[in-house]
């Protein structure tokens, strides 16, 4: 397969096991979804997704959030890990959503990566899960899989997001980099991988990561 066949095969896999995709954070608004993108970092979704609501039953929109100090904040998301940093920045961005854009939040990447513990791929999910903007958020997992894949070389995230949005056509980014996260940890996860089910992977595959888990499995 050619590059552009190989990319070809990427889309057809993905929506034919996930036509219809589920959202990974709960979430109901913009807001909410900025605040459980945020606490994700280096966090489960599965456990975002229990702390959210402790969360969002004190607060689920910026004004009733900065009636909070941070220590409140801290005690509550404690189990998503790194709250000294999170706690500081959902109660910093909360405040300039309410000063700068009046208790909304802003609809640019600019806006949105100006906010406190904002960075780039929390900016690019709410733009694409929020807003409906074309955008290609790269975890560690996209990372990884497009890397398996061998439809880039990225060293790092920012260029393997480049890379998969100089392969995949615009239209179908805020779908697929979803599908590849749900493909991912399906079928292709960083441990206790079995080739067998990762009919991407296996078909079309890098080599070297493929002979080094054939060497690893003998």
């Amino acid at each position: 397969m050619n590059k552009q066949e190989k990319v070809q095969f990427v889309i057809d896999t993905l929506e034919n096991k996930y036509p219809e995709i589920p959202i990974p954070l709960d979430h109901k608004d913009p807001y909410t979804l900025l605040i459980a993108v945020l606490l994700s970092a280096q966090c489960t979704d599965v456990r975002v997704n229990k702390i959210t609501p402790l969360l969002f039953a004190k607060a689920d929109n910026p004004f009733d959030m900065i009636k909070m100090s941070v220590e409140e904040i801290k005690a509550i998301i404690r189990p998503c890990g790194l709250s000294p940093m999170k706690s500081k920045g959902i109660y910093g961005l909360s405040k300039i959503i309410i000063d700068k854009y009046n208790g909304e939040v802003p609809q640019s990447f600019e806006g949105l990566e100006e906010l406190p513990a904002v960075g780039h791929k929390t900016a690019s999910v709410v733009m694409s899960q929020a807003f409906g903007v074309p955008a290609f958020p790269v975890d560690t997992h996209i990372h990884r899989l497009l890397w398996r894949w061998n439809l880039t070389n990225g060293k790092n995230v920012t260029q393997t997001e480049k890379d998969a949005k100089r392969l995949f056509p615009k239209e179908i980014w805020n779908d697929l980099h979803l599908q590849i996260i749900w493909y991912g940890r399906e079928y292709s996860p960083a441990r206790g991988w079995d080739l067998e089910n990762d009919i991407i992977t296996k078909t079309i595959g890098r080599k070297s990561v493929l002979d080094a888990y054939y060497k690893n499995k003998k």
